[in-house]
């Protein structure tokens, strides 16, 4: 019998500095993006990207001041919602 586990990738805590977001998954894998992808995040005030929320069932984060949200599936992908046009190299 084979048995297929599938990893847990809802939000257990995520970080932002001035050059990056962090995002740590319940299964313990860290995904590391530039914050240049997020033009709101990389926009908004250190309190204003310290003040969020995980949403979604677990699969989001959400930054309220902002309205900003993001999502461990195309975090997962590689996904930028910004015009950073080297996020796609």
């Amino acid at each position: 019998m084979t048995v297929s586990v599938k990893p847990d990738e809802r939000v257990k805590d995520a970080a932002v500095d001035e050059s990056e977001l962090t995002v740590t998954l319940m299964d313990g894998r860290r995904i590391s993006v530039p914050l240049a992808w997020f033009p709101r995040l990389i926009a908004a005030s250190p309190a204003q990207r310290a003040n969020w929320r995980i949403c979604a069932g677990g699969f989001g984060l959400h930054w309220p001041d902002i309205d900003e949200d993001i999502g461990t599936a195309g975090l997962l992908r590689g996904a930028s919602t910004g015009n950073d046009r080297h996020a796609a190299e």
